[in-house]
C-alpha cells in the first residue's frame, strides 16, 4: 500500500487560493506535492514525473482538466499516464459532472472542497496508509475477550469477506446498499482486529456519500484490500 510520506500528487489550479489550500492540506497530510498554475505546466509536469494522484482544475489557462487527461492517456511514455485523476472546478452542473466522469476521473470535487472530503476521495482512491496494519491480535482480543473466540469471529469474518467479493459488481450499481455493506463491514473489522480494512471502508463509504456514486478506481482499491486481508486471515 502506498506510504504518504512518498506519495506523489500534481495540483494544477490557476487560482493562487485554492493552490495554496491544497498545498497545505495535502503537505499536512503527508503527502509530496508539485503545483502546476495552468493545463500546460500540467501536462508538462505529468509527462516528466509519476503522480500517484493529479487535482486537474476544470478551467485552466491552455487547457483544463479533460483535455489535458485526454493527452496524457493518449501518450504512452507519459510517467503519469495511468495516475488517479481527479477533477476539481467551483461549477459544476450536472451536464459537467457527467462528462468529466466519462472522461475517467475517478471523482470531482466542487471547490471549495471540505479538507475531509479530500482525505476521503484520495484515501478511497490511494489506500490508508503503509503502517496500518492488517489485523492487529491485540485488538481484537481486547474486543472479544478471549483467543477462542477472537479465532471462532475470524472464521466467520473471512467466510463473510470471501462472498463480499463478488457482490461489489453489484454494490456497484447501487451506491446507497454499498455504503449500507461498509457501515456492517466496520463493524465486524473492528471484533476481529482489520484495522486497515476498517479505515478503507470508512473512506469508501464516506467518498460514496459525498460523491453519490461508487468510483471504480475507489473499488478496485477496496477489493484489493479485502483480498489483501483474505490473505492475512488465511
Amino acid at each position: 500500500m502506498p506510504d504518504r510520506l512518498s506519495t506523489q500528487i500534481l495540483v494544477a489550479d490557476d487560482d493562487p487560493s485554492t493552490r495554496e489550500f491544497l498545498r497545505g492540506a495535502l503537505t499536512s497530510m503527508g503527502y509530496i506535492v508539485t503545483l502546476a498554475e495552468d493545463g500546460a505546466q500540467a501536462l508538462v509536469a505529468a509527462r516528466a514525473m509519476r503522480f500517484d494522484a493529479m487535482l486537474l482544475d476544470c478551467r485552466m489557462p491552455s487547457s483544463g482538466a479533460i483535455d489535458v487527461l485526454a493527452a496524457l492517456r493518449d501518450d504512452p511514455t507519459a510517467a503519469s499516464r495511468d495516475a488517479v485523476a481527479m477533477a476539481t472546478s467551483a461549477d459544476m452542473p450536472a451536464v459537467l459532472r457527467q462528462a468529466l466522469i466519462d472522461a475517467g476521473f475517478a471523482c470531482v470535487l466542487e471547490k471549495p472542497c471540505r479538507v475531509a472530503a479530500l482525505v476521503n476521495a484520495l484515501t478511497a482512491t490511494l489506500g490508508v496508509g503503509g503502517d496500518t496494519r492488517l489485523l492487529d491480535d491485540d485488538e481484537a482480543l481486547l474486543a472479544t475477550g478471549d483467543a477462542a473466540t477472537m479465532h471462532a469471529l475470524r472464521d466467520l469474518f473471512r467466510d463473510e469477506l470471501i462472498q463480499l467479493v463478488p457482490a461489489l459488481d453489484t454494490l456497484a450499481d447501487d451506491p446507497a446498499a454499498l455504503v449500507e455493506r461498509m457501515h456492517r463491514l466496520r463493524s465486524a473489522c473492528g471484533f476481529c482486529g482489520a484495522a486497515r480494512l476498517a479505515a478503507q471502508a470508512t473512506a469508501l463509504q464516506n467518498h460514496v456519500m459525498e460523491t453519490r456514486r461508487v468510483s471504480p478506481a475507489a473499488l478496485r482499491r477496496f477489493r484489493s484490500e479485502v483480498e489483501l486481508t483474505l490473505t492475512a486471515l488465511a
